[in-house]
């Protein structure tokens, strides 16, 4: 079997042999863009093909940036597409490419890559782990009201909006400038978000509000007209369904919520991507009115080169860590000493007794900060080799706030 980059010439195969791996056919072009699969780069797609030419699996990867905990900005290639015909699974065709993958992205010198994992089962085996969650949140419209809020001093949230700010309903087709803008400046202070390049946008490939499905989106605006959040939603059988909700704080985000929640003519309100501890719960004046369901993971990290790695994003408690870290697809260990200091990392390696033993899928899962070593301690996936070493990896691993991504890829 070879693995071998995808040509010009033949990355129609490539789409073919991707569909046909998840029993579907290609989409027809329409009008407006909007096949998902146009964003793929194609110098950046594999195809795997057997000893006589028929091409049995693919993967790709997409150029995106990751926001890191301190507001920090890496390349971040997003794996995708991958498949493997039925009648070639469980012949070593995924390993392969998968290895090939890994093995490409350190020779392109990145430290990290990303994906959204189809199975949970699939990826930790090549060093993934799930770093960021989501979850839908459903309000019924008769339960909807928002409390008062009971902080003294608290600004009383007006009825459509924050502050002075304002909202305003626009269809889909008459607002993709906004929503691109506003979306680049959201993801670049939310710790686990990626970026949209604008060819996605221009392509309208993905799932709403970037592609050309039919949607309203509650533009907000602030007290001097500049947007500064939105939610896209469509209405289908008396549910009012928001796709994503895009604000640049709580304030223009519950103007947001206020706004769908108040919508007539619907039976309930469903949030698809509500981030862990998010307030909104809280804020409904009757606390079971909001049902969360889907709780699942989003986001999974691979660490590629781990000085690297943990030295790029940004810190917010001073420490030492030696870290113990086994990565058996590779057949790789390293132990690594982490010191942080004013907010920055130094890692380098020693021979120092470990503080912490772990295997590089773990490493990924507490890295953006979204979930906490002594999960996985508790879970008898990680080892600490000293009682106070834990209490210091959750202090050290947090984020300035949860981290959360909404772009499907």
């Amino acid at each position: 079997m070879e693995i071998r980059p995808t040509t010009d010439e033949d990355f129609d195969v490539f789409v073919d042999t991707l569909h046909a791996a998840f029993g579907l056919f290609p989409d027809t072009p329409v009008e407006g863009g909007g096949l998902w699969w146009s964003a793929l780069e194609k110098d950046r797609c594999i195809l795997a093909v057997t000893a006589g030419g028929r091409p049995v699996g693919t993967a790709a990867t997409h150029s995106f940036e990751l926001t890191l905990p301190g507001e920090m900005l890496v390349p971040a290639p997003g794996v995708t597409a991958v498949g493997v015909l039925p009648s070639h699974r469980r012949q070593g065709v995924l390993t392969a490419m998968m290895r090939h993958q890994l093995a490409e992205l350190r020779a392109r010198g990145e430290f990290l890559s990303v994906l959204l994992a189809s199975e949970a089962s699939i990826y930790g085996r090549f060093g993934y782990g799930p770093a960021t969650y989501t979850a839908r949140l459903t309000v019924p419209r008769h339960k909807a009201a928002l409390a008062v809020p009971r902080a003294r001093g608290a600004a009383q949230p007006p009825a459509t909006g924050s502050d002075n700010g304002s909202v305003e309903v626009l269809r889909r087709a008459d607002c993709g400038e906004i929503l691109e803008e506003v979306y680049d400046r959201y993801r670049r202070a939310q710790p686990g978000a990626l970026s949209r390049p604008h060819r996605w946008w221009a392509l309208r490939a993905g799932q709403p509000p970037i592609s050309p499905a039919p949607r309203y989106v509650a533009v907000h605006r602030d007290a001097d007209g500049v947007p500064d959040g939105y939610a896209s939603y469509s209405i289908e059988s008396g549910t009012l369904t928001v796709d994503e909700t895009i604000a640049g704080d709580d304030a223009v985000f519950t103007a947001l919520a206020r706004f769908v929640l108040g919508h007539d003519l619907v039976s309930q309100v469903v949030f698809k991507h509500v981030p862990p501890g998010h307030p909104l719960r809280w804020q409904l004046a009757d606390f079971r009115a909001g049902e969360v369901s889907g709780d699942m993971d989003w986001l999974w990290v691979r660490l590629l080169d781990v000085p690297r790695a943990l030295t790029a994003r940004g810190w917010f408690t001073d420490g030492e860590l030696v870290l113990d870290v086994e990565d058996p697809c590779f057949g790789e260990h390293g132990r690594y000493l982490l010191t942080v200091r004013d907010s920055k990392a130094d890692c380098v390696p020693t021979d120092r007794e470990p503080d912490l033993s772990l295997d590089v899928r773990d490493l990924g899962s507490i890295y953006l900060g979204g979930t906490a070593p002594s999960t996985l301690v508790r879970a008898g996936h990680i080892r600490a080799h000293r009682p106070d070493a834990v209490t210091l990896a959750d202090a050290l691993f947090r984020a300035e706030r949860s981290p959360h991504c909404l772009h499907w890829f």
